[in-house]
């Protein structure tokens, strides 16, 4: 946990220069929300015009943290552009599954296919709070490398219609090219059964330092392009803007 400051803050404005990006979010884990300063923010955005500066927090399953994160969201919720729901913790409560490598023992001689569903309940779960405006990375799951022997429509299928009866939006993140996985969150599968239910997207990279903010950003292009996604989706103070190529 590191407190806002513009030196922490600056070096992120300055690489999405670099990467010609012209709108960010911070979105720090809510294990971190005693770092986040509002007023930093605004003084970033005094200072850099050109650019959008959005004021996000991704909202997960920690056992420990997250629910005093979920009242911190509640009482911050007018200062938030929005929110991010994500599920980093199965059964152990002291280790989130996808850390790497050693999150992957997680899986050893365990039924894959019990492990994604479980996963997409806790999904539901986050979804079902009302506090979140997007999912981040839905299959996370598949993050070492582990495939489910059933169809993932099989799988994934309720939880998209749930998403869609919540109104919600599926971050498309590059942060799955870095990992064991190499494979964008979500697969090709996933984004074309969330396409044909009409849910929006938005676009990550998940940065965990600024040198990462935008990264393959020009592979997600492309694979966009592929999938036909003519526009995505961003938020202000949880409202959803419709951006199109």
């Amino acid at each position: 946990m590191q407190p806002y400051t513009a030196e922490l803050l600056q070096p992120w404005v300055d690489s999405a220069r670099k990467r010609g990006l012209r709108d960010i979010a911070f979105t720090d884990h809510d294990r971190y929300r005693a770092g986040i300063d509002f007023d930093e923010i605004d003084k970033l955005r005094e200072k850099h015009v050109d650019l959008k500066i959005r004021a996000g927090i991704e909202l997960d399953n920690d056992p420990v943290n997250s629910a005093a994160g979920r009242k911190w969201v509640e009482k911050h919720w007018d200062k938030l552009d929005f929110v991010l729901g994500s599920v980093h913790f199965l059964e152990r409560d002291d280790q989130m599954f996808d850390s790497v490598p050693a999150g992957a023992a997680q899986f050893a001689d365990r039924d894959i296919d019990v492990l994604y569903a479980d996963y997409f309940r806790r999904v539901r779960e986050i979804a079902a709070t009302g506090l979140v405006d997007c999912l981040a990375h839905i299959d996370l799951i598949k993050i070492h490398g582990h495939r489910p022997k059933t169809r993932i429509e099989t799988l994934v299928d309720g939880t998209l219609d749930f998403i869609v009866e919540r109104g919600l939006s599926l971050e498309l993140s590059t942060a799955g090219w870095r990992k064991p996985v190499n494979e964008l969150y979500p697969s090709d599968e996933i984004v074309q059964l969330a396409i044909a239910k009409g849910i929006r997207f938005t676009t990550a990279s998940d940065a965990h330092s600024h040198v990462q903010i935008g990264e393959n950003y020009g592979r997600l292009a492309e694979k966009m392009m592929q999938h036909e996604i003519e526009g995505v989706c961003v938020f202000e103070r949880h409202q959803v803007q419709l951006h199109s190529f």
